[in-house]
């Protein structure tokens, strides 16, 4: 068993830290296109119910001193807004009409 890398009240996401709590867009984005959409909707379907309360967790702390735990939560609220994108409006991975669409950073913002 791994040691636990979110808050013990997220514990039931636990299963989709070690693929989603990915700290930059572009491995975000990489992963999204690499996953098939049932992935994408399993993880939609079991996080956004709790996106309001991951949120209100992450702002007890601030935003330049956050404990591991939330900061790996923080990580999966991102990926979430990655996977809505393809679940809520594409209903596929990538984009439509968007031809090769590629998204990499030169620079992160921090967290």
């Amino acid at each position: 068993m791994t040691t636990p890398v979110l808050p013990p009240a997220f514990a039931d996401l636990e299963e989709f830290a070690e693929t989603w709590c990915l700290a930059t867009e572009t491995e975000r984005w990489a992963r999204r296109m690499a996953c098939a959409m049932p992935e994408l909707i399993t993880f939609y379907d079991a996080f956004f119910p709790r996106l309001e309360e991951a949120i209100a967790y992450c702002d007890k702390f601030p935003l330049d001193d956050l404990p591991e735990d939330a900061l790996a939560l923080l990580r999966l609220v991102y990926s979430l807004v990655m996977v809505a994108m393809a679940v809520e409006i594409f209903q596929q991975p990538k984009p439509t009409d968007s031809a090769d669409a590629e998204l990499e950073r030169i620079k992160e913002p921090h967290p």
